[in-house]
C-alpha cells in the first residue's frame, strides 16, 4: 500500500498538511508493509527536508501512490484518475461552488473519503481541526476588544509560533471584567474554554453568570437547552431538541443583556432557530460588543456575520440597527471576527494533532479489513457512482 501526501494547491494557500514527519515516522513503524512519499512543496508548515531527514521520500511526481492525502480541495486539473483521495471536500452540503469538483471525482473513477464524514458508529465525527479553531477564535476575540476599544495590542496568531506563544501573550494582558459566553461543548467550544482556562478566566455557572456581578473577566459555556426553549414551555430534554427543532426558539437574549464577548462553538442544523438575531442586536439593553463567530456560517444562525472574513483582514464592524457592515471603529459598531479557515494560523499544532487523531482512529481500519466501519460509512464516491449513504447528492450532481 502506498500513501502519498499532497502538495496545496488552493488559492489562499494553506500551510497545513495531514500528517507531519514525525507521524509518518511512526505509521513506517507500525505497518511494515506501507510506503509513503510526499509531493514536494515550498509553503508547506514542514520543510522538505524535515520529511527527508526522516528518510521519507519527496518527489514531485506521486502518481504511483494508491491512497492520497490533502487537507483542502484538489483543483479538477489535477486529479488523478482511478485513485482513492482523503480530502475536506466541501460537497456534503451541496455547496453549489463544489459540484464540478465532484462531477470530476466520479467522471475519473476516484473514490472519495471526506474527513467531514468520517464518524463512529453513532455518528460523532473522530477527526477535524475543531479544537484549533476553537483556541483561534478566542485569542482573536480578545484581540478584537483591544484593538476596538484600543486597550492592547496583540499580534496575529499566524505571526506566532503556536498555542503556547499566543496563551504566553494573553497573559501578559490585564483584561477588564469582562464576560465571555461560549455556545457549544464539542471540539470548537472545547478549544476556545481552553484558552479561557490557560489564562485564568474564571468558569461560572449560567446562573450566576446571568445574575451577579463580578471584578474580574469570567466565562459560562452553554449547550443547546440553555439557548434554546420550546415554544410551548414545556422543558425536555436533547433528543426532543435534535428530533423537534422546528418547536423552540433563540433563549439566548438572557445572555445577550450582560455579556461582552461571544464565541461561537455550536453546531447547527438547517431547522434549528437562529440563535443571536438581528431583533437581540439592535435591543438597547444588548451588551455584546464582539462577536467571534468560529463556525461561520453566512446567513445562519448569527445576525451580524454578513459575510465570512480573512486572515489577511479578520474584523469588520456591524451596525445593528441598518443591518450592514461598517468600520470596526464607529461608536455603534459590534465587532464581526467571523474567519472561516481559523486553524490555518496554527499549522504546526493543527497539523500534529490532526495527524494523531488519524492514527489512532482511521490508520488501523485499512489493515483491520475495517472492522469498525470507518472507512465504509465515510466513502462518498465509489468506481464512479455515489456510495447508497451520499446518494442524496445526486440531484446535486445532476446540476438541479
Amino acid at each position: 500500500m502506498k500513501f502519498g501526501i499532497l502538495k496545496e494547491r488552493k488559492n489562499p494557500p494553506d500551510r497545513r498538511v495531514i500528517f507531519s514527519p514525525d507521524e509518518l515516522t511512526k505509521l513506517k513503524q507500525l505497518y511494515q508493509n506501507v510506503a509513503v512519499k510526499v509531493e514536494r512543496s515550498d509553503i508547506r508548515i514542514f520543510t522538505d527536508s524535515e520529511y527527508e531527514k526522516l528518510g521519507i521520500e519527496v518527489t514531485d511526481d506521486i502518481s504511483d501512490c494508491d491512497i492520497l492525502f490533502g487537507v483542502k480541495e484538489v483543483p479538477v486539473e489535477n486529479l488523478i484518475p482511478n485513485k482513492t483521495y482523503f480530502f475536506f471536500s466541501h460537497t456534503i452540503k451541496k455547496q453549489p461552488y463544489n459540484r464540478k469538483l465532484l462531477q470530476a471525482i466520479l467522471e475519473k473513477n476516484i473514490d472519495l473519503y471526506d474527513y467531514e464524514t468520517i464518524v463512529d458508529s453513532n455518528n460523532r465525527r473522530l477527526i477535524g481541526f475543531g479544537r484549533y479553531a476553537g483556541i483561534v477564535g478566542a485569542y482573536n476575540s480578545i484581540r478584537a476588544f483591544g484593538i476596538k476599544f484600543e486597550l492592547f495590542k496583540l499580534p496575529k496568531a499566524e505571526t506566532l509560533s503556536g498555542k503556547e506563544a499566543l496563551i504566553a501573550h494573553l497573559k501578559r494582558l490585564i483584561l477588564p471584567p469582562l464576560k465571555f459566553v461560549i455556545t457549544g461543548t464539542g471540539k470548537v467550544g472545547s478549544g476556545a474554554k481552553e484558552v479561557l482556562d490557560a489564562i485564568k478566566i474564571k468558569e461560572v455557572s449560567v446562573e450566576n453568570y446571568l445574575t451577579k456581578s463580578y471584578s474580574q473577566p469570567v466565562y459560562t459555556q452553554i449547550d443547546v437547552l440553555e439557548y434554546n426553549k420550546r415554544k410551548d414551555g414545556k422543558v425536555l430534554d436533547y433528543t426532543d431538541f435534535y428530533h423537534n427543532q422546528k418547536e423552540y426558539v433563540s433563549d439566548f437574549e438572557r445572555f445577550t443583556k450582560v455579556s461582552d464577548i461571544y464565541i461561537t462553538g455550536h453546531f447547527h442544523a438547517n431547522e434549528a432557530p437562529v440563535i443571536l438575531t438581528r431583533e437581540m442586536l439592535q435591543s438597547k439593553d444588548c451588551k455584546i460588543k464582539v462577536v467571534a463567530d468560529v463556525s461561520c456560517d453566512v446567513n445562519g444562525p448569527i445576525a451580524c456575520t454578513l459575510r465570512s472574513s480573512t486572515i489577511a483582514e479578520p474584523l469588520y464592524g456591524y451596525l445593528p440597527n441598518e443591518n450592514k457592515e461598517v468600520d470596526v471603529f464607529h461608536p455603534a459598531a459590534i465587532v464581526v471576527m467571523a474567519v472561516d479557515n481559523l486553524p490555518c494560523e496554527l499549522p504546526k499544532d493543527a497539523s500534529e494533532g490532526f495527524g494523531e487523531m488519524f492514527m489512532e482512529h482511521v490508520i488501523p481500519a485499512f489493515f483491520n479489513e475495517d472492522k469498525d466501519g470507518i472507512l465504509q460509512r465515510a466513502k462518498i464516491t465509489e468506481k464512479g457512482k455515489l456510495t447508497p449513504k451520499f446518494s442524496y447528492l445526486q440531484d446535486y450532481v445532476d446540476g438541479k
